[in-house]
This record gives C-alpha cells, sequence and structure tokens, in this order.
C-alpha cells in the first residue's frame, strides 16, 4: 500500500495514529511556545496589535504551493496560542468560558479522529449508543423520580432554550405536524424574568411567537408574587403559557426559587422550563446540590457541561423527564432513518436534533464522567464555589472596594468604591489592552460592576489578591 504524503494522510483507520503522534507533537510544542510568548490571560496590545500579528505571522493564508503540514501547523497553532485568552489563566475570569480538562481534550481529539456524524446509525453505531447512555445518565441526575428520563445533546443553553420553546409551542398544539404545523387560536406566550439569558427573547423571535412578557427582576431573581400575578392577568385572556426560570444567571450567578415558580406554574397550568446551563453543574456536588431544588419540576432543564464541567465547546444537554416530551421532534428523510430501517431496529438519530450533521461531543463527556465519576466532578465544583467566596471575602476586607452581593455560583461582581461607570468601563478596556486581566462587566440597578466568573477549579488565593492589585493599579485617586 501506497503511504500517502504526511499532509494528505487520514487519521482514522489503523494508519491513522501513526500519521497522528508526529503531528501532535508538533502542535503541543506549538501551544507551549505560544503561551509563552503571551505570557499572561490575554495578548497585550488590543485588537489592532493581534491582528497585525496575526496577519504578518500566517501571509499569504493559502499559497499557490502549501508550506507542509509541520510548518502550517507550527505557525497557526503558535500564532493562535500566543494570541487567545487562556481561561486556565486564573485572571482570565470574564465569562462562562472555562478551561477544559486534558482529559476531556484528549477524548475531543478521538472523536475528531474517528469522525462519526450523529445524524445516522451506520456513521456512528458506537458513538450513538454511547450517547443513549451517557445523556439518559445525565437525565436521571435532573430527574431522579423519573421512570424514563431522557436529554438531547446541544451546542449550549443557547440552542437548549429554543428547543425548550419549540417543544412548549407543539406541545400547546398537539395537532400539528413538523410539515404542516397545527396552530392554536392563541400562541404560547412566554413569560420570563428580566434576568433571563438574551436568547430566550430571540428564540421567541426565531420560531414566530410573540414577544415574551418580561418581569422585572430588581434583586436579580424573578419573585413568586410577580410571576403570580402576571398568570393571573393572562388568565382568560392569553393562550398556552411557558414560564422560564433561571439557575445561574449570566450576570451574577443568581438562581431563581425554582420550587416556588414550580408552585406558580402549576397553580396556574403554565408549562415551566428551567435554564440551568450555568447552575446545573450542582447536581454533581453534595455539598450544593440542594440549591437546585425544584429543578426535576421543570418540563425541559438546560445544561452545559463547557461551563462547570470543563468540557471543550461544545456541551449541552436539554433533559426531559420522558421521551414523549420529545416526539414533536419527529423527522424522517429516507436516507437517513427509512421507516423500514428503524422497524428493523437501527436508532433514529435525526428525531434527536434540529441539526443533521453533529459531532459526537458525548465522547468528552462520557470519558469525563467515567474518569472523575460524580463526586469528583462535585469535587471541582465546590472548589470553584469556594473560590468565588474567598474573591468575596478579600473583596468585602479590601477597604477600597465594594461587593455587589454574595456570590451564589462562582460570579463575584464588585467594584472600586466611588469608581463611576465611565471609570469601571475604562479599567477594565486598560487590564484587556495591557493583557494583565480578563474581567467582565454587569449592568444593575445599582450601576455597572465588574465581574469576575470564576471558572479555574485551582485557582488560589494568592491569584484573587494578584487580581485585586490589578485592578486597584488601575484606578484612578
Amino acid at each position: 500500500m501506497t503511504v500517502p504524503p504526511a499532509g494528505t494522510a487520514l487519521a482514522g483507520g489503523t494508519n491513522g495514529p501513526r500519521a497522528l503522534r508526529p503531528l501532535l507533537d508538533t502542535v503541543l510544542d506549538a501551544l507551549t511556545t505560544g503561551a509563552e510568548d503571551r505570557a499572561g490571560p490575554l495578548p497585550p496590545g488590543g485588537p489592532d496589535t493581534v491582528t497585525r500579528a496575526v496577519r504578518d505571522a500566517c501571509h499569504p493564508v493559502f499559497p499557490d504551493h502549501g508550506t507542509g503540514p509541520h510548518t502550517a501547523l507550527r505557525t497557526l497553532v503558535h500564532t493562535l496560542a500566543a494570541g487567545a485568552s487562556d481561561p486556565a489563566d486564573p485572571h482570565c475570569a470574564a465569562h462562562l468560558h472555562c478551561p477544559p480538562l486534558a482529559l476531556a481534550t484528549a477524548a475531543d481529539l478521538a472523536a475528531c479522529a474517528l469522525n462519526p456524524s450523529m445524524d445516522s446509525w451506520d456513521q456512528a453505531p458506537a458513538a450513538s449508543a454511547l450517547e443513549a447512555l451517557t445523556s439518559r445518565a445525565l437525565a436521571a441526575l435532573v430527574y431522579p423520580q423519573a421512570t424514563d428520563p431522557d436529554a438531547l445533546i446541544t451546542t449550549g443553553g443557547t440552542e437548549s432554550n429554543q428547543l425548550a420553546l419549540l417543544l412548549a409551542r407543539e406541545a400547546a398544539a398537539p395537532a400539528g405536524t413538523a410539515t404542516e404545523p397545527h396552530r392554536p387560536a392563541r400562541p404560547l406566550q412566554i413569560v420570563c424574568g428580566a434576568n433571563a439569558h438574551h436568547s430566550i427573547p430571540r428564540s421567541a423571535w426565531l420560531l414566530g411567537l410573540p414577544e415574551p412578557l418580561t418581569l422585572p427582576t430588581p434583586d436579580g431573581i424573578l419573585t413568586p408574587d410577580t410571576v403570580h400575578t402576571c398568570l393571573a392577568n393572562l388568565a382568560g385572556r392569553a393562550g398556552p403559557v411557558l414560564l422560564t426560570a433561571t439557575a445561574g444567571t449570566t450576570d451574577s450567578g443568581a438562581i431563581d426559587p425554582l420550587a416556588d415558580l414550580a408552585d406558580v406554574a402549576a397553580q396556574h397550568g403554565a408549562r415551566f422550563h428551567i435554564d440551568a446551563a450555568y447552575g446545573g453543574a450542582l447536581l454533581f456536588s453534595d455539598t450544593h446540590r440542594s440549591t437546585l431544588h425544584g429543578l426535576a419540576r421543570a418540563h425541559t432543564v438546560g445544561l452545559d457541561l463547557h461551563k462547570l464541567g470543563w468540557q471543550p465547546v461544545a456541551a449541552g444537554l436539554l433533559a426531559v423527564p420522558g421521551p414523549a416530551t420529545l416526539a414533536p421532534l419527529a423527522h424522517q428523510a429516507d436516507y437517513l432513518n427509512a421507516d423500514d430501517d428503524t422497524e428493523a431496529g437501527l436508532p433514529d438519530l435525526l428525531s434527536r436534533s434540529l441539526r443533521t450533521t453533529r459531532r459526537p461531543d458525548i465522547l468528552k463527556i462520557a470519558v469525563t464522567l467515567k474518569a472523575l465519576g460524580r463526586h469528583g466532578l462535585g469535587e471541582l465544583v465546590d472548589r470553584t464555589l469556594a473560590a468565588a467566596q474567598t474573591l468575596a471575602d478579600l473583596i468585602e476586607a479590601h477597604p477600597r472596594y465594594e461587593l455587589h452581593s454574595r456570590p451564589p455560583l462562582s460570579t463575584v461582581l464588585f467594584r472600586p468604591t466611588g469608581a463611576d461607570d465611565t471609570t469601571l468601563a475604562t479599567i477594565r478596556r486598560t487590564l484587556l489592552t495591557d493583557g494583565q486581566a480578563v474581567l467582565g462587566r454587569a449592568t444593575t440597578p445599582t450601576g455597572l460592576w465588574l465581574k469576575a466568573t470564576l471558572l479555574n477549579p485551582h485557582t488560589q488565593p494568592g491569584d484573587l489578591t494578584t487580581l485585586l492589585k490589578l485592578v486597584e493599579g488601575h484606578t484612578p485617586r
């Protein structure tokens, strides 16, 4: 058999690992040198400097004659690493952007090499079985009393929320089909808090639903009294209602009172969805899982393991208490899930997503669950939330800082005492441009705050002290 040139060798088959091995050495070396060149959480200089560095290193991007695999890998991987925002750096704490576990990253490499496409069984025999087993095991964490819980694998909270709204819309119109939908005289009305993720109103727009009724959340959470008043006013004037709650807001990590909201939804006959993309990982923790009391009463629950689950993007799920909830997603394409194939026992994968081609994102999740177990992941969750409490303690003890509130998850809002919004925004951008720290921003009824979202379970108190010193060093006196 003729051995193809290194740049055209395939990753799969019995010869694939042999072709990959030297290329991986080049990649790992380039990741190392790129991180050393960056020497911090973010490349210094701002967007123009980074763009110029990328252009200079990569020109020409598409030459007439290639440079060869090792040169291309070394150049582009080094350039990307040198210009990366590195969530593994303890001073990179702006977003729900986690440092992935090396274990999960290695598993993701295997998924890339095997390249199963999760839209028909004959493209992904073992991967489809693994997805079914693992997604149902995770759904059982959400719905421990359900007899047959299930979960769809999604790209994250946005897709999970969109699917939840779609399923709620279709549940309100059971006579419809994917090709000839039936619509009730009054469309589904979504009710959410001002603290809800932006994907809720955007999904309503995409699905042709009325604009959600957005209720005030002055303290960062949706209160049962506010919802009760709203639903009582809607009685007799609106059609079916979907109430959405949040377990871990992107601004502060706030968790709505889930059990109380479930009571209100049940009282008024409303469907209930919980966006637990951020806070859902508390289910792994014996210490914190009670915070999610009421989660299992939702009709649908969104989870993200590329937040407090330390998975490479993407690793989302939408959990449901039983497969009947997913019936509206049924879809048939003869070349992927012919009826006679399904009747003969070939699993129907096309009806488990709105996407056709899907990556086997379940592999990295399954490897992590198998390797660490619930207690191992729970320990990482506990450690991360403890770091947030430590940061809050440091801020409260500091005479020149103001703490917004004690963190319910791993997000801490703070600001230098007396700093106005313009000063805060300038401090944040200066730290970004200098490449010293990556902090977020959150606007609340009390103004603008700096936001530190801690997702590195190995962050030490000294790292947090240094972060506060960096902010203090850029605060006008």
